[in-house]
């Protein structure tokens, strides 16, 4: 499956991401940075709370989706872009495309709820949906790029996606130099990578931290084991993070990445219901494991000033957790 142009690892520079923020930053929300004094109280520390939440598509992913289409045009006449996801980048993906005048094909499973199918169409999607198994998904991709010309794009996988990814903490450590940590939720990787690299580039001696369920803790066993891990169960509230790492996401962590906190489903869900009540942000479980990773290791975050990446608010309000 053809995806668009690499960066080679050992080229990401400040230039290139402070590059890729130049080019999304008149398609996206620069959003804002909140904090909770009750928060700060409970976590002994204090905490700024980067709200993409309030970004367009309701998640940070327009931002990687936005960059990886600037740089494939940039590069070639596509016909088009193509991915597979039912979550939040299918959403940004079309929503970018529409931005730059593309078509977007978005693969996904026929059980898809169909809130989100609808929300895909909204965006000017087109939704083709497959069996629900990964390799269904990979191949009508695969069909859509041999029939159509597009290209693929991973939802994070991707050198171009996750330099736009990481221009989330890049805004935040400009607003907000002085952070000693800045907390993310990790996935497919693309969003913690990209974070460390603006921590790493950007930021006075800050450190990336990644916070994952533990009934989906690749990439925490990842680095330990100094290879990509697969998970034998994706049974875990925060259904954005379910999805493994990639052959680009992983060398970054491994560069950059010391400290990934697991956390237990009941914390996640605390952790939301938290912000949810003391913030009044509506946020989706997935963001809410940075925030349950800096409660659950209190030690780790006292006394410290630390960045929380919100990375979404996409949620079925139908099926709240912590209302059930």
């Amino acid at each position: 499956m053809t995806e668009t142009p690499h960066t080679p690892e050992d080229h990401y520079t400040p230039e290139s991401l402070k590059e890729a923020h130049e080019l999304i930053v008149p398609y996206i929300h620069r959003t804002p940075v909140m904090q909770s004094r009750q928060l700060n109280e409970l976590a002994g520390a204090e905490l700024f709370f980067k709200a993409e939440n309030f970004q367009r598509g309701g998640s940070y992913k327009i931002r990687g989706a936005t960059h990886a289409l600037i740089r494939l045009r940039q590069s070639r006449d596509a016909g088009g872009v193509v991915t597979h996801s039912s979550g939040n980048f299918a959403q940004a993906l079309s929503l970018a495309a529409r931005s730059l005048g593309m078509q977007a094909h978005i693969v996904m499973p026929e059980n898809a709820p169909k809130v989100k199918r609808e929300a895909v169409s909204s965006y000017g999607g087109q939704v083709v949906l497959c069996a629900p198994t990964l390799e269904a998904r990979e191949a009508e991709a695969a069909r859509i790029e041999r029939e159509t010309g597009a290209a693929f794009i991973h939802p994070s996988n991707d050198p171009m996606v996750l330099l736009g990814q990481g221009t989330a903490c890049l805004e935040l450590l400009e607003t907000h130099p002085e952070l000693d940590r800045v907390v993310a939720p990790v996935g497919g990787g693309g969003l913690l990578a990209g974070t460390s690299l603006a921590c790493a580039f950007f930021g006075r001696d800050c450190e990336p931290v990644g916070a994952e369920p533990l009934a989906v803790d690749d990439a925490y066993r990842s680095l330990k084991s100094g290879r990509i891990e697969k998970n034998e169960s994706t049974d875990t509230v925060a259904d954005g993070l379910r999805t493994v790492l990639g052959n680009h996401t992983f060398p970054v962590l491994q560069r950059h990445v010391r400290t990934i906190i697991r956390v237990e489903e009941d914390e996640i869900i605390r952790a939301m219901r938290l912000v949810w009540e003391r913030m009044k942000l509506v946020v989706e479980p997935s963001s809410a494991v940075a925030l349950a990773a800096v409660l659950r290791d209190p030690g780790l975050f006292r006394g410290t000033r630390t960045g929380i990446v919100i990375s979404g608010g996409n949620v079925d309000l139908d099926n709240l957790p912590f209302s059930r």
